[in-house]
């Protein structure tokens, strides 16, 4: 596997990140979605650590055919309730896309009957397109309050969000910039946004912690 693709994002990121404030830490989460095991391992050899699924059964399958490495496992798909019980027996270290309070409230149960006690992000659909999943920013706090408050099983740690799908770069950022407020405003301290395509704009609002798949896997 070729890593210079892994190299130019890292630098790239570096770069926006001492642009923000050079005590910023941003972590990568490799979107392993489109790549198979070997590519995952290779990348894992590299260095990086932590990546994420969109579905639980690649999430189940990738996980057990690398079950020798100590790879931090996230799920940052659209979560539907029949795979919750199967997600949660996986034990990722991080469910970035909880997408509303009814689903907070039934991961919550299935952990509780699980005897887990699991990392969430609250998905906020801060671009408001109805392609996207996620809580709208007028119902965003109260929805974190109520998965706080509601849901004991789960720790919620901050917010995650999509940046919009436009080429107008004002647009984009400004969905990053309402779903920094929402996460300032709930007092969480993980930032979930940025992607392959706009991730230095999601630094330049403060995002630490990054989705980046294909500008990491180029050949």
């Amino acid at each position: 596997m070729d890593f210079s693709a892994f190299d130019a994002a890292i630098e790239r990121v570096e770069k926006a990140r001492l642009a923000y404030d050079s005590r910023h830490i941003t972590q990568i989460v490799a979107a392993s979605k489109y790549v198979d095991s070997a590519a995952i391992a290779a990348l894992y050899g590299y260095g990086q650590r932590a990546f994420g699924e969109n579905r639980a059964q690649d999430l189940a399958a990738k996980s057990a055919e690398l079950e020798n490495l100590p790879i931090e496992w996230h799920f940052i798909g659209v979560l539907q309730s029949n795979k919750i019980a199967k997600l949660l027996a996986l034990r990722p270290a991080l469910i970035h896309s909880v997408s509303s309070l009814e689903l907070a409230r039934a991961i919550n149960d299935r952990a509780a009957q699980m005897g887990i006690i699991q990392r969430v992000l609250l998905q906020v659909n801060s671009a408001r397109e109805k392609s996207k999943s996620g809580v709208l920013p007028e119902a965003a706090l109260e929805t974190y309050a109520a998965i706080k408050e509601t849901c004991p099983a789960l720790v919620l740690e901050g917010v995650m969000t999509i940046g919009a799908r436009a080429e107008d770069q004002n647009q984009i950022a400004a969905s990053f910039k309402t779903a920094r407020e929402i996460r300032d405003q709930t007092g969480g301290k993980t930032l979930s946004m940025g992607m392959s395509g706009d991730f230095e704009i999601a630094i330049s609002f403060g995002a630490n912690l990054l989705r980046l798949g294909s500008v990491l896997f180029k050949n």
